[in-house]
């Protein structure tokens, strides 16, 4: 048996946000399929010190169960929760991203790398703020 790995990486130089691409994979039991909302957030101007959240919504729309191995991210201010149980066919999850701006100054973009039992394994996150300090 052979197994081949494509990862596939696109960026829209037009300044939009992604939405709704989906991911597949083939098991014995079905194909799970990936579909988030949107793959981007911008918080704006935020505070410095500040903690903003954001949740990403993605729904399973396969015929097989989803399953997030792991959520790792480019910072250790930003910190991701998700559930690693299996997510049915048709049914929807979260992945909640919180950034710690303390420390930050700045156009700030931290990436969210989601790896799950997809064929293409690997799903790009990203948030974005503009920290500002306070002004005394």
């Amino acid at each position: 048996m052979t197994t081949f790995l494509v990862l596939s990486y696109g960026c829209g130089g037009d300044g939009k946000k992604s939405k709704g691409t989906s991911l597949s994979t083939t098991s014995d039991t079905g194909t799970a399929v990936i579909q988030f909302n949107t793959f981007e957030h911008d918080f704006g101007v935020i505070t410095a010190g500040e903690k903003v959240a954001y949740v990403f919504n993605f729904t399973n729309t396969g015929t097989g169960s989803l399953v997030i191995n792991s959520a790792s991210t480019s910072c250790g201010c930003t910190v991701p929760e998700f559930s690693r149980k299996p997510l049915p066919p048709g049914q929807k999850g979260t992945l909640e991203v919180v950034f710690d701006s303390s420390g930050r100054d700045g156009l700030q973009t931290k990436t969210i790398t989601v790896q799950s039992n997809a064929s293409v394994p690997v799903i790009i996150l990203a948030i974005r703020a503009d920290v500002r300090t306070k002004v005394k």
